[in-house]
């Protein structure tokens, strides 16, 4: 491996000449070769994201034995070795370059690892430029065991979030990550279970096709929380091609490389058989940003709200009537729906959208579903 960094610099000197224009660009499809030499062929700024699972560096030394005496399947492949920390750190700065020069500037970067190598690597990607939005846990709802019982159980790995710098527009859908968590704000751990069962791919043999297979379940929330249809994901270690089945799903489109013949072969054929969701399921809760501005007025001049509607707080602690003009009616209060929530509870401010309810089927409903309704043409 000590001679990875002149490697790099040769692949290099060679992509610049072969390098396709970007409206070239092979997508949807596994490219089987070395991911330092492959990325050295990508147009510089060309991928919207990069997903990566590196080798971890396992450094495993001995055979591992379950308490019956069973061996555990662990992670001793080729790919996984390097001959020293710092011939590691050398393959690891040469791909983070890569993926810098490939990544598109409003582009963004995961990587995973575990506590193995994940900060060197979160340290090199510093040092490359990129910038750490968040630093997410994911914990394994059903990890395997510490048999020897010398260390706490291993049941998370760590993603890192980056962007290429502090001003990047990266893309987040905050909107649908808090519908896909049942209305509340999605935090930084994810309980998700690892890969089992018929998700599971196995070799000829039968035998786990590999050995740090991801869920699709941790790919679709990545994915659907910094892509759009049409981006481009790029993994340089595709494996089985976890992150190319997930974006098929999504509409998304893909690049990967992966230098093993046999994973290769199996992603194919595991991604030919994945079919898109259908068309009508990709339409996402639109976010508040792209979301065409709507005031109070728009809903009693389309007739939604009419003049006279009594409205209430949540805790039917106040009422107030809907004027003609939109504005809402207290005693000798006539103000916005925000001032008079804000002034009613002598506070400075207020959003009346959430403070302010209509009933509806003896139900109180926030006039917030009824702007919703309103952006989305409903009655």
């Amino acid at each position: 491996m000590a001679a990875i960094g002149r490697g790099n610099a040769r692949a290099k000197l060679v992509g610049v000449e072969t390098r396709p224009a970007l409206h070239l660009l092979s997508l949807d499809t596994v490219i089987q070769g070395d991911c330092l030499a492959e990325m050295a062929k990508l147009p510089d700024r060309s991928v919207d994201l990069i997903f990566a699972d590196p080798p971890y560096y396992l450094q495993l030394g001995g055979d591992l034995y379950r308490p019956e005496g069973g061996r555990v399947d662990a992670v001793d492949d080729e790919w996984d070795k390097f001959d020293d920390p710092e011939s590691y750190m050398r393959f690891t700065r040469a791909w983070l370059a890569e993926a810098r020069r490939v990544l598109k500037d409003d582009g963004a970067l995961w990587v995973i690892g575990s506590y193995h190598n994940i900060f060197k690597v979160g340290s090199a990607l510093q040092d490359e430029g990129f910038w750490i939005l968040n630093d997410v846990v994911w914990r394994k709802a059903n990890p395997m065991p510490n048999f020897k019982g010398t260390r706490f159980t291993n049941a998370h790995e760590t993603l890192i979030w980056a962007s290429k710098g502090p001003k990047s527009r990266y893309c987040f859908n905050y909107a649908e990550m808090k519908a896909l968590n049942d209305d509340l704000q999605m935090r930084s751990d994810w309980v998700l279970p690892i890969c089992a069962g018929a998700e599971r791919l196995k070799d000829d043999a039968g035998h786990k096709a590999h050995p740090t297979q991801k869920p699709e379940a941790l790919l679709y929330r990545v994915l659907l929380a910094c892509t759009k249809p049409g981006d481009i994901v790029l993994d340089p270690f595709f494996g089985t091609g976890t992150t190319g089945a997930v974006a098929a799903r999504l509409r998304r489109r893909w690049i990967g490389i992966e230098r093993e013949p046999a994973y290769v072969r199996v992603a194919r054929e595991r991604i030919a058989a994945t079919l898109p969701l259908d068309e009508s399921a990709m339409t996402a809760m639109p976010s508040r940003k792209s979301a065409p501005r709507v005031a109070f007025g728009q809903l009693v001049e389309t007739g939604m709200v009419q003049p006279g509607t009594v409205l209430c707080d949540a805790k039917r602690r106040w009422e107030a009537t809907v004027q003609a003009d939109g504005s809402l009616a207290h005693g000798e209060q006539r103000l916005s729906i925000h001032k008079l929530g804000a002034a009613l509870q002598n506070a400075p401010s207020c959003n009346g959208w959430t403070f302010w309810h209509v009933v509806e089927a003896d139900a109180l409903v926030p006039i917030d579903d009824l702007r919703r309704r309103h952006r989305l043409g409903e009655e």
